[in-house]
């Protein structure tokens, strides 16, 4: 099983009044992860459509250590935890070579633009993210 991995620079402006990276941003940092996933990736391996619509469903994070601010960036691992017949549960690890920060799931849906309302999955986004799935519990936010 395959982890895209996703290097994400953090900012003096991420930290809050306490010192540490805000809780909130970690959401731009999943977010920035699962865009570089959906369009890099599977662009190179033939499939556009990720990229064309996509709504998120529900978020989930376990923060496990502070993050504080430093000029080295952090990584994050994203992988598919669910392939359902019209969403997907990708799950993150932020983390660097010593420790993880914070486990996250994003459940997500395609979404038809010009029709306004949610789609199936394709046989080929099927195909690129079974690549990256493992539906084991390691990594994953604890249910």
């Amino acid at each position: 099983m395959a982890r895209h991995r996703y290097s994400c620079p953090l900012r003096w402006s991420d930290m809050d009044a306490f010192g540490h990276v805000n809780n909130a941003v970690f959401l731009r940092y999943l977010e920035e992860a699962r865009i570089d996933f959906m369009f890099r990736p599977a662009r190179e391996g033939g499939v556009s459509s990720l990229a064309g619509g996509a709504v998120v469903a529900r978020h989930e994070i376990d923060y496990l250590r502070p993050l504080v601010h430093r000029h080295e960036p952090v990584t994050v691992e994203t992988w598919v935890t669910k392939l359902g017949a019209a969403s997907m549960t990708v799950s993150y690890e932020v983390k660097d070579e010593e420790q993880v920060y914070a486990r996250a799931l994003t459940v997500v849906v395609p979404f038809d633009l010009k029709a306004g309302r949610p789609r199936r999955i394709t046989d080929e986004e099927r195909a690129f993210l079974e690549r990256y799935q493992d539906d084991s519990a390691e990594g994953a936010v604890a249910a």
